[in-house]
């Protein structure tokens, strides 16, 4: 059966309106609802250099396509012959749509030719590529080039705008799908949606509007960098993907500099002028001034002897840059550099996509394009059902850890996603001080200083009560709750918090202790433990215990079993568990086997709504042919989505095995059996393991209170 592929072609009249942060929040958008997304890219701006743009968006998890695969032809093909080369696009996209179910391409960017051609020329491949268009406006007007000025545009000027293009696309036969305002003055976002459609008077065509953010037009210090042709000379090359938003030139004494000083500013120094350096350098680790993005040392004048060892010994890691530009060329350079949505801006994508979140109803956006939900779950479709459920939720998390860099970048990408309330713990003038030169924003985040608080004798008293049965003195249990997982734990057992996420840079044993003795297992579990979501290519698996206990009881195992199976249905699977076993049905006898089948009796006492099998193999579990052999009739026989595994050596080592071998997403481990959830991070977790731990663990508090309220509800009633 032949599918039809679906595509957009995102078009805009003129170069600078953003257009690239307006394509990656599309394609994050259908990545969600379909596997197999292309990209392509009819007109590039070279062969000889690769295009950013492109290969930010072939970056995206959900794109699997080459890069040569994906250009058209070149600026210069189209001048030598623009009909060969619409031929040449046409014929080069068919390639890439055949191997997609859905494409976005990507019109030029007015780079060569920034006249109303180049957006007829755009319009015509639209038109022979059956694709309709998204029209970026630019909400900013250049005002002067040469220093790289510009002003907002005006709800009316938009609207005149929109309406010369959408009348250049209908001369060339191109279908106008949507109208995206993008730079808009914050103030005028709904005037200018208005606006606009009242001026092209066509309910069919939805028009929206997205601010102006500072974050994603502010050049990187790389940029600037690049700009000035520099080289690091000194601090931390990871803070050269810091954002700058200010310029600073001190061609004064630092008296007169230091009051100028802004958040996020570069300074540009002449390199002869070091006692200016020094002073820059000295505000910067003194705390009582802004924080900057870096120095720029121009001239080229290298540093004297003494003046190195001084900044050695300077605990400093700002980035300082050198040139051999003077202080005219390297202002004109500075202010005229461009910011750049790039994959390695951690902070800018995901500030891009957020903004597009707010601004853009992508639900409607789909159902403009008519793209059909896949009946597979990938990986990045669960990842992303995962942060819309933590989202919905709205519960607030503690990060007990936040002097791991880690912790803080995860923090920044939850904020930015608004996918939970964040209480991070920590010295706050520590933490905001490295939030600040990784270039992360947490402003929405609450710091708190467990030596400090104001909660530390609340907690101690409430510990005390909880433990007195174990001798706990008053005494003892203000130094305990002053550790990062015992205070996490109490605001989580208070109510200050609905959930905790800890183990980046702690034992589990560390993170999970004090779950023991202060939120203690929810009633009717004998045990807590633990579950990983596998993510594979096409569906999502629930694995447990994979990382809590080592050898459970039959009694245990069912627990383990109910636990899990409530887990999955927490997240969309469809719990039918497999008990599995070295046997399957009644074809093996041993201690062993006899173990599952005891539990799995005990399962369908307790709960006999579950589909549960066992004791039953992996594979008669996973695959239907040899379900049909060894289990015929079964209703989860080669249909399993929850695996109980016998012990933990077994489920450790096969979750292992299976993330590895077949490249499935680990998610987890998830605890479950708590009164309140707490869950371990791996030591060697990735900032995107934290964020999925984070949302898994809102999703459960979201869930926890809705309990709850049910519950008492039902009592008042």
């Amino acid at each position: 059966m032949t599918i039809e592929t679906r595509n957009v072609y995102i078009t805009s009249v003129e170069g600078e309106t953003g257009k690239s942060s307006v394509a990656l929040g599309i394609l994050d958008a259908l990545s969600h609802e379909t596997d197999r997304v292309g990209v392509f890219r009819p007109v590039a701006r070279s062969t000889n250099e690769r295009d950013y743009v492109l290969e930010l968006l072939l970056g995206h998890d959900s794109v699997d396509l080459a890069y040569e695969d994906c250009i058209g032809v070149t600026y210069d093909d189209v001048h030598a012959n623009s009909d060969a080369a619409l031929s040449k696009i046409v014929e080069r996209y068919k390639a890439v749509e055949a191997r997609c179910n859905v494409v976005i391409i990507l019109g030029s960017d007015y780079t060569d030719v920034g006249t109303p051609t180049e957006l007829s020329f755009n319009a015509r491949v639209a038109a022979n590529l059956g694709a309709p268009v998204i029209l970026v406006l630019g909400g900013r007007v250049s005002g002067g080039a040469e220093l790289g000025l510009s002003r907002a545009r005006t709800a009316d000027e938009l609207a005149q705008v929109a309406e010369v293009a959408a009348g250049e696309l209908r001369n060339e036969h191109a279908s106008l799908l949507a109208v995206i305002a993008n730079r808009v003055d914050p103030a005028i976002t709904q005037a200018v949606r208005f606006t606009i459609g009242l001026t092209l008077n066509d309910e069919s065509v939805p028009v929206w509007a997205i601010p102006e953010d500072q974050l994603l037009v502010s050049p990187t210090l790389q940029n600037l960098m690049s700009a000035v042709n520099g080289t690091l000379i000194q601090g931390d090359q990871v803070m050269l993907q810091r954002s700058v938003f200010g310029v600073v030139v001190a061609g004064m004494s630092m008296v007169n500099v230091l009051p100028r000083l802004t958040e996020g500013a570069v300074i540009v120094v002449p390199s002869d002028r070091v006692e200016v350096l020094v002073a820059a350098l000295l505000a910067q680790a003194s705390g009582t001034f802004p924080s900057l993005a870096g120095i720029i040392l121009n001239g080229g004048f290298e540093l004297p002897e003494q003046i190195q060892r001084l900044i050695d010994g300077v605990d400093v890691n700002l980035p300082i840059i050198s040139t051999s530009l003077g202080t005219y060329e390297t202002t004109l350079r500075v202010t005229r550099a461009r910011g750049k949505l790039a994959a390695e801006s951690p902070a800018k994508y995901s500030q891009a996509l957020a903004v597009f979140e707010r601004s853009v109803d992508r639900r409607a956006l789909i159902d403009l394009l008519e793209v059909k939900r896949a009946t597979v779950t990938t990986p990045l479709m669960f990842e992303h059902q995962l942060l819309e459920q933590a989202r919905a939720a709205g519960s607030h998390i503690v990060l007990p850890e936040g002097n791991d860099d880690r912790i803080l970048l995860a923090a920044d990408r939850l904020l930015r996603r608004e996918v939970a309330r964040l209480t991070i713990l920590g010295d706050e003038g520590e933490v905001r001080a490295r939030a600040s030169a990784l270039g992360v924003d947490l402003a929405r985040a609450q710091v708190v200083n467990p030596q400090t608080s104001e909660l530390r004798e609340r907690f101690a008293e409430e510990y005390t009560r909880l433990r007195s049965h174990k001798g706990m003195t008053i005494e003892a249990a203000y130094s305990i709750v002053s550790d990062v997982s015992y205070f996490g734990t109490m605001m989580v057992h208070l109510g200050l918090a609905d959930g905790m996420v800890s183990g980046a840079a702690h034992t589990t044993a560390h993170t999970i202790r004090p779950s023991f003795e202060i939120i203690k297992t929810k009633p009717g579990v004998s045990v807590v433990s633990s579950v990983f979501l596998m993510a594979l290519a096409d569906r999502v698996l629930v694995y447990g215990d994979c990382a809590v206990i080592p050898d459970p009881t039959s009694d245990q195992l069912a627990d383990i079993a109910v636990s899990s199976a409530t887990t999955a249905s927490a997240f969309g699977i469809d719990p039918r568990i497999a008990m599995l076993s070295y046997s399957t049905g009644v074809s093996g006898e041993g201690e062993d086997v006899e173990k599952v089948r005891a539990a799995t009796g005990l399962v369908r006492e307790r709960r006999p709504d579950l589909l549960v099998e066992g004791p039953i193999q992996y594979d008669a579990a996973a695959d239907a042919a040899v379900a049909a052999a060894k289990l015929p009739g079964s209703e989860v026989a080669g249909r399993a989505t929850v695996y109980i595994f016998p012990d933990l050596n077994t489920g450790n080592n096969t979750y292992k095995a299976v993330q590895r071998s077949a490249g499935a997403v680990a998610i987890g481990p998830v605890l479950q059996g708590l009164n309140k959830p707490v869950n371990d991070l791996s030591r060697g977790a990735l900032v995107q393991d934290i964020v999925n731990t984070v949302a898994i663990t809102a999703i459960q508090a979201g869930q926890e209170a809705a309990a709850r309220s049910a519950a008492a509800a039902e009592v008042t009633a």
